[in-house]
């Protein structure tokens, strides 16, 4: 249970930062992140599954999952009010139903594949 003062502190200080994109666990996101390299930055996007997001205020995160080269799978955790992410793209939406995905570290190859939300844009013909 956290101090009243140091609350209020948080819901002022993280209400004027900028938003990023709704998502949540299941859906594919790219993460434009900055590092920094001696006195030179650059930006490197990460683009995975989200596996979890914990909601809060100074101390939200979401986890992001990728597969890279060989097969190996790469879990990295952002802070949601780091500086640090230049943007969130949202690739696409899953539809998942768990909150935490841990169970896909265990899987491989289409076991770990996660159904997307598709919009339909066409048109029904009314007869």
């Amino acid at each position: 249970m956290k101090n009243s003062i140091i609350t209020a502190f948080e819901k002022r200080k993280f209400s004027e930062t900028k938003a990023l994109p709704k998502f949540r666990a299941g859906d594919t996101v790219c993460v434009h992140y900055r590092i920094v390299e001696g006195k030179r930055s650059r930006i490197q996007q990460f683009e995975g599954v989200v596996l979890r997001y914990k909601k809060g205020t100074a101390d939200s995160s979401f986890t992001v999952r990728k597969i890279s080269a060989g097969g190996i799978g790469v879990e990295r955790v952002f802070p949601v009010y780091s500086p640090s992410i230049e943007k969130l793209d949202v690739k696409s939406h899953g539809i998942v139903r768990r909150a935490r995905l841990y169970y896909l570290r265990d899987l491989s190859g289409k076991a770990a594949r996660i159904k997307s939300r598709f919009v339909s844009t066409s048109k029904k013909s009314s007869k």
